[in-house]
């Protein structure tokens, strides 16, 4: 094969990328556009566009300056992938100052490389960078898999997600082998698993059921979705009445929340339940797609009734926080706040019009009762 068929390949494949791509960020903005992983999803795409023209032969190493700010783009696309896959994973995810700011470091970065006729010392730098972002993505994927109570959006997650991410690790590793200018044939195989990535993804937003899709939405915002409907999600199975008393049961009366590291393996094992059924039933029984969030809201219950009963007004914050399942005082003023909208010592004010006497920051081991609520 030779090379001008090898570059005629190169830009076909790398077209029709870009194609779906843009189709793909269309799709997301016009469906999902009130959600923050669906527009960081529509910027991502933008970016890995971008990315597709400006790796491709005819531009690597001699770019034009019309090809600057896509260089640029391409640049803060890491950042974009790691932000994209928190948003993906975490409930609780909020855009800060601090995130853009690293981005656009990224692109300042890029387009010096480009200015500066791409220092090799720069170009290690940003390699460098792209598989230090698509490590912490990968292990953010690893570490919330579990967490994740839709089973068919656990499964896209880390298809996507995963995919990516070796791609990227795969052309950062190139790169750092082979130098800025791969062989052709290397950058076609690249083309080729850029649009292999890319039409799946695509594919997936445009046939899977919204009940599985990676973004959750209002459902005025999804019947204006641009893509075609699809199909019908199958009915679900019924939830059985007996094992959501039982699950109740455990969590109310016997307070398994309480519990140190509680995870829904050994929630399974309490019930003596497959994982993927208790998975099933507090989705569809109790509606949480989290299972800390699920655990949370009967933490947060026992707190608000310890902080709101007058007689607990001598005990601090942070015993409450450990006895009702939280391993420390950071998370649960979070998850608190997010679900009250208040902090835990202003909540206790509004309800016994009685102030924190004692220090939040006291230890644990101060309360007695602990050990024996912990092990109810």
């Amino acid at each position: 094969m030779t090379d001008t068929t090898i570059l005629s390949l190169d830009w076909a494949l790398r077209g029709g990328t870009v194609a779906l791509l843009l189709l793909t960020a269309g799709m997301l903005w016009r469906g999902y556009g009130q959600l923050i992983s669906a527009r960081l999803g529509a910027l991502f795409a933008l970016g890995s566009a971008a990315y597709a023209i400006c790796s491709s032969v005819g531009l690597q190493g001699q770019p034009h300056v019309w090809a600057f700010p896509l260089l640029a783009l391409s640049a803060g696309n890491n950042v974009v992938f790691w932000l994209l896959a928190s948003a993906l994973f975490d409930d609780g995810f909020r855009l800060s100052p601090w995130h853009a700011a690293v981005w656009l470091a990224l692109v300042v970065l890029g387009l010096a490389e480009c200015l500066v006729g791409g220092t090799r010392i720069l170009g290690i730098g940003l390699t460098l960078s792209s598989l230090a972002f698509a490590a912490v993505a990968i292990a953010q994927t690893v570490s919330s898999w579990r967490a994740d109570l839709v089973e068919g959006r656990r499964r896209l997650r880390l298809f996507i997600v995963g995919a990516s991410s070796l791609y990227i690790a795969a052309t950062a590793l190139s790169q750092l082998l082979t130098g800025p200018r791969p062989a052709p044939g290397a950058n076609l195989i690249g083309a080729l698993a850029l649009m292999a990535i890319a039409g799946t993804v695509a594919w997936t937003l445009l046939r899977v059921s919204r009940e599985q899709s990676l973004f959750v939405s209002t459902p005025a915002t999804v019947a204006a979705a641009v893509a075609p409907s699809p199909p019908p999600a199958p009915p679900p199975e019924p939830v059985d009445a007996g094992l959501l008393a039982s699950l109740e049961r455990l969590m109310t009366v016997e307070r398994a929340y309480r519990q140190d590291g509680l995870t829904i393996g050994t929630l399974a094992q309490r019930l003596d339940l497959p994982e993927y059924r208790l998975r099933r039933l507090i989705n569809q029984g109790l509606g949480h797609r989290n299972f800390n969030s699920f655990l949370n809201h009967y933490r947060i219950e026992d707190a608000k009734a310890a902080l709101a009963d007058r007689a607990q007004t001598a005990v601090p914050v942070l015993t409450i926080a450990m006895d009702s399942g939280f391993s420390s005082l950071g998370p649960f003023n979070r998850a608190f706040k997010a679900e009250t909208g208040l902090t835990p010592s202003e909540y206790r004010r509004l309800n016994t019009g009685i102030g924190e006497p004692i220090p939040d920051s006291a230890s644990p081991i101060s309360n007695p009762a602990r050990g024996n609520l912990a092990a109810q």
